[in-house]
């Protein structure tokens, strides 16, 4: 279960899902997957890779 904060994130590349806490001040632009190592980045029109790949947007989409 996740706690206030938090985000599952989703490796679009192996789909390993990883729990992560939001940033509150920035936009995160850059995710490295801990299993496949792949860099990923946000989706055209998405402000972060949360708002692309988590289950919780990033605190300024909410």
């Amino acid at each position: 279960m996740l706690k206030p904060g938090e985000s599952d994130i989703t490796c679009p590349v192996c789909k390993h899902t990883t729990t992560e806490k939001l940033p509150t001040q920035v936009c995160l632009i850059k995710y490295t997957c801990p299993t496949c190592k792949t860099d990923i980045y946000p989706k055209e029109g998405d402000c972060c890779v949360f708002c692309s790949y988590g289950t919780v947007k990033c605190p300024s989409k909410q």
